[in-house]
């Protein structure tokens, strides 16, 4: 009887998890965080249809105005950013608590002059004379980016949380081996750095569309 169960046991161990099994897998806080990232896809998706629409009927040519050269630095830094977040999880497993501070410190500081080339780009529009208040594609143009930035922001200063925590914890021997041997600290990591390439690829995607349409 036992033998039968343990048979049956092993048969069904060796089925592949259905999509409902592996959906339960995912904690809780990830989970939140991809239904959040859908959202906000499903947000600049809208604003990304209605610009296209107000751009077509507008009329007029593309490349009326020059796009900002500092967007394009700012794709630039943010890709860099990127990578550098992408190392941290690699650190971590190495148990390397100052390499991951250092990494979380230079992708908060590239993040920093994302935000600030964005502001210089805004005044660039403002100086070719494009402002928020008048062409309507124009408007698009300013709340886009603004929209990018604040939802950057909101990741920095998670990202911020999480790199005081670190540096804190590879100070003394023994708070390193607890955020090490901590597995929320794990998940935290992920998901700041699913945010980031998140982030990354929503900004790249929405930078090509500028590129076409403005």
């Amino acid at each position: 009887m036992n033998s039968d169960s343990e048979r049956t046991n092993k048969v069904g161990a060796n089925r592949p998890a259905s999509s409902f099994q592996r959906m339960e897998r995912v904690p809780l806080l990830l989970m939140m965080l991809y239904i959040g990232l859908a959202a906000v896809a499903a947000l600049f998706v809208v604003l990304v249809a209605a610009y296209t629409y107000t751009r077509l009927r507008s009329g007029l040519p593309t490349s009326t105005y020059p796009l900002p050269r500092f967007f394009s630095l700012s794709t630039i830094v943010l890709l860099i950013s990127s990578y550098v977040i992408a190392q941290g999880q690699r650190l971590y497993a190495q148990d390397d608590l100052s390499g991951l501070a250092r990494c979380l410190g230079a992708t908060f500081l590239l993040s920093s002059v994302f935000a600030g080339l964005q502001i210089l780009g805004w005044q660039e529009l403002h100086a070719n004379q494009l402002f928020f208040t008048e062409e309507a594609s124009g408007t698009f143009v300013y709340l886009i980016s603004a929209l990018h930035v604040a939802h950057l922001l909101g990741g920095m200063l998670f990202l911020l949380v999480l790199l005081v925590r670190t540096h804190h914890a590879s100070r003394d021997a023994v708070r390193n081996l607890v955020f090490i041997r901590n597995p929320y600290r794990r998940l935290q990591l992920r998901m700041v750095t699913i945010y980031w390439h998140f982030i990354d690829g929503l900004w790249v995607a929405l930078f090509a569309a500028f590129l076409f349409l403005y």
